[in-house]
């Protein structure tokens, strides 16, 4: 599931925020509006943070990584504005949401992994497809 969708179709937002031109995340409207969905299994949730959602959610997370040059130019072609350029390129060289993730979950189910070229995008897919398979297979009766 791709939250930011899902925030904006379910109102799950609390103003607007102008100087980084973008929506105000009410979390615990989110983990409400999750919950039941999220308790079932079998969900993906793909976000930019996660130190708000609960552990129990998750078997495994995966923290997309990318030099600072490749994003800065994919954030720069996405027409941010230079606070919010700065502050992400800032986060990325700082690890931010790496240490957050650390912080939030166990050390054992955080895995970094590498989004710099389109290839990188393949290979995640097939490492994440086998994660779901092993998974699977280890949780099958």
């Amino acid at each position: 599931m791709l939250l930011p969708n899902i925030l904006l179709t379910g109102q799950l937002y609390d103003g607007y925020d102008e100087e980084y031109e973008c929506p105000i995340l009410d979390e615990d409207r989110v983990v409400d509006e999750l919950e039941s969905q999220m308790s079932e299994g079998g969900v993906i949730v793909d976000y930019h943070g996660c130190d708000f959602f609960p552990e129990r959610w998750f078997h495994i997370v995966f923290v997309l990584q990318a030099d600072n040059s490749v994003l800065y130019k994919r954030l720069e072609t996405r027409g941010y504005n230079e606070k919010k350029l700065k502050d992400n390129i800032q986060c990325e060289i700082f690890q931010v949401l790496y240490e957050e993730a650390l912080a939030s979950y166990k050390e054992e189910i955080v895995h970094q992994l590498p989004s710099n070229k389109p290839e990188d995008l393949e290979d995640n897919i097939n490492q994440i497809l086998k994660w779901i398979e092993q998974w699977i297979k280890d949780h099958s009766s």
